[in-house]
């Protein structure tokens, strides 16, 4: 039987992922332990985050830490007005009068059961297979840093231990948006409509008709006119007045044209339907035009702030898509952030109103959406400036030396801009792998690759659809093995169902453009990645004869002359492409020999099917973080917010009371990276450990024992 305070204590510190499940009734005798165990072992695969993790053989010895009160407690999934009140949880992100919107997230729920997420599986089929091993055992088949290429460091200074993400509340995130402002929640109000227009602020156009001729028109274009025309006499006949009279008409009345008559020495400019009679059947069966429509002086993009925790940008836009009753791609936004995190960006929705956006605030869990205002543009992907990170990382063991050198070497001269371990999958078969056979155009190996049995942690599904297909070779009957089709592995069997072996081509394409651009962009940057550790460990950090540097956006080659005005802050290396150039120094023919050993041209990028043909691309080998801040913090409970959020302070919330000694130590810092660099390779520098969830996963079993 579970004990109360360590149930109390996973439920604190996993809370807000939804797969484990908490409702099941844990102190019953018909559930053991175990489950639970898996529950919160899975919880690392999907997050990709390094947990402190017990192996299922030590747990007994975990549980005896909280011993102390050992009542049974059955815990269901409750209302937000029946939730049992933790101390050192953080709150939930929805309305204090939520009664009510216990039903609304529900159906959110379900409806992103119903949608296919492939996180949110029955119960039953929520299990790692991994045959009695550990987790650490399952993880021992996962890529390290050295298998992508990530082998040096910047600094020389100690390394020392911490705990990345350990509650998702210790990453936090801020967009920096294409004017240089961090983009915070800080206002729930609905935004100051601009004013209507006044008669003295109308156009010209507006002035020149009186109201009886105005009135005359309206009926015209409803056809309530029986003469068919309005004729409007000209008294002060010049063309500067007949031409703000059509266009007064034209503007203000769509669907009607204008001509002008001399009659009897006199002009009129005529109104008249430029479909003439024939339309008005048309129009008398058309619906009613609707009421409300949006006001011309109103930006027709709302654009507002979405604070999200523990959750995709894309499963956020999904949830607000389907309250809104509106397609997901009438949204727009600059880019997307960790789901194990809490994040604040910005978002653009067209032609949806504040009203309609903030009432979601009710029924929403783990999002919270406002600084409304009207604009009349989208925004687009890229546009953003870069992103703010507070991070912090728990149970630190440097001492403050260790941790002084460390942030004065990442604000002095930053870290090495590796692609971080998240670009390549967490499994044994690394989608760097995939790509480079998708660029030698070998898809029967691309189909080997994604859907042969691998070792290492899996959903079990995942597990029994494997061993189908390497069994019987059926897309048909290793498709019946998942519950959730919307998985690649599913995408892809039913493309095979489909379209047969013998057009893997167009069966690969039922994947999503993106998913299948994320293979061959990962092969890209495994030779980045590769050859820049090559190059720091021939010239180190200082700029050399052959180098790369960007003038006016175009790569120029260093001479021995320019290489003393240069600094290894300007130097960039390129990702593989038909559109890029090549350092000329020894590293630089490492490109060539990396893809020819991988039977690629890399003269000949462009691939038969355009989509996987690789243009190139430059981008610097180091960066300087901006606005790095640190400092050293003491805390006694392992469940405790060390972070102040943007919802808390809305909700006047005290912020988090660092103690001056206490029984662990933290190390919170703040900095600002541009788009496309990885914060964690920012926090390896500082730590000088191995970031990937293979390597954490072992230090926090070590950790345990």
């Amino acid at each position: 039987m579970l004990p109360f305070r360590l149930t109390q204590h996973l439920l604190t510190t996993y809370r807000g992922i939804r797969a484990v499940r908490f409702y099941i009734c844990v102190g019953s005798k018909s559930r053991t332990v175990w489950p639970f165990v898996g529950a919160i072992q899975r919880l690392v695969t999907w997050n990709q985050s390094p947990c402190s993790i017990p192996q299922v053989s030590k747990l007994k010895t975990y549980c005896s830490l909280f011993m102390e009160d050992s009542e049974p407690t059955l815990l269901k999934r409750a209302c937000p007005s029946e939730e049992p009140i933790h101390t050192s949880k953080r709150p939930r992100v929805n309305d204090k009068n939520g009664a009510p919107a216990s039903e609304l997230a529900k159906e959110e729920v379900e409806e992103c059961e119903d949608e296919g997420n492939e996180d949110e599986l029955p119960e039953e089929e929520e299990e790692v297979d991994g045959s009695g091993e550990t987790f650490a055992d399952m993880m021992k088949h996962g890529l390290t840093e050295l298998d992508v290429g990530i082998l040096k460091f910047v600094s020389d200074h100690k390394g020392f231990s911490g705990i990345l993400k350990e509650r998702y509340s210790d990453f936090v995130v801020h967009e920096i948006n294409k004017e240089g402002k961090t983009v915070q929640l800080d206002d729930l109000s609905l935004p100051v409509e601009p004013e209507e227009v006044t008669p003295e602020e109308l156009p010209v156009e507006a002035k020149v008709l009186t109201e009886e001729q105005k009135k005359e028109l309206e009926e015209l274009q409803l056809f309530k006119n029986k003469e068919g025309s309005v004729s409007i006499e000209v008294v002060d006949d010049t063309k500067e007045k007949r031409t703000q009279v059509h266009r007064a008409v034209k503007n203000f009345y769509p669907g009607l044209e204008t001509k002008t008559e001399e009659r009897e020495g006199r002009k009129f400019i005529v109104a008249y339907h430029a479909a003439g009679k024939k339309a008005l059947a048309v129009v008398r069966a058309a619906p009613a035009p609707r009421k409300h429509s949006w006001p011309k002086n109103r930006g027709a993009f709302c654009h507002f702030v979405l604070y999200k925790e523990n959750k995709d940008t894309m499963d956020a836009i999904n949830v607000l898509s389907k309250f809104l009753r509106m397609r997901p791609n009438v949204f727009s936004y600059m880019g997307t952030k960790d789901k194990r995190a809490i994040t604040v960006q910005e978002i653009a929705v067209l032609k949806i109103t504040a009203e309609r956006i903030i009432h979601l605030n009710k029924c929403l869990m783990n999002l919270k959406l406002g600084n409304f205002t009207y604009k009349k543009h989208p925004l687009k992907l890229g546009e953003l400036r870069g992103n703010h990170f507070t991070v912090v990382l728990r149970n630190i063991n440097g001492s403050v030396e260790q941790v002084q050198q460390a942030m004065s070497s990442l604000g002095e001269t930053g870290f090495i801009n590796y692609y971080g371990m998240q670009r390549f999958g967490t499994t044994a078969v690394p989608t760097h792998q995939i790509g480079k056979a998708i660029l030698q155009n070998n898809w029967t190996e691309v189909v080997d690759l994604i859907l042969k049995p691998r070792p290492g942690a899996e959903k079990s599904y995942l597990v029994r659809c494997r061993e189908e297909w390497a069994k019987s070779q059926d897309p048909e009957a290793a498709l019946k093995k998942l519950p959730v089709k919307r998985c690649v592995e599913g995408q892809l069997l039913r493309g095979l169902s489909k379209y047969g072996m013998k057009n893997i081509v167009h069966a690969f394409g039922m994947i999503p453009r993106n998913n299948r651009l994320m293979y061959i962009h990962s092969y890209q940057s495994f030779l980045w990645n590769t050859l820049v550790s090559r190059r720091v460990e021939a010239f180190g950090f200082k700029a050399v004869e052959g180098d790369l540097v960007l003038r006016g956006g175009t790569a120029h080659v260093l001479t021995a002359e320019e290489v003393e005005k240069h600094s290894i802050h300007d130097i960039v290396m390129p990702l593989p492409g038909f559109d890029v150039i090549y350092p000329t120094h020894h590293v630089g023919k490492g490109y060539r020999e990396i893809m020819t050993a991988d039977d690629l041209d890399i003269d000949n990028m462009r691939h038969r099917i355009r989509d996987y043909s690789l243009a190139g691309a430059y981008r610097l080998i180091l960066i300087r973080p901006q606005h790095v801040s640190w400092e050293i913090i003491h805390y006694d409970d392992a469940c405790v917010p060390l972070v102040h959020t943007d919802v808390e302070k809305l909700e006047s919330k005290p912020a988090p009371v660092y103690l001056t000694e206490g029984k662990y130590r933290a190390l919170r810092m703040e900095f600002s990276l541009p788009p496309s660099t990885y914060a964690t390779m920012a926090i390896r520098e500082v730590l000088k450990m191995d970031t990937s969830i293979k390597n954490q996963t072992q230090l926090n079993t070590r950790w345990l024992n």
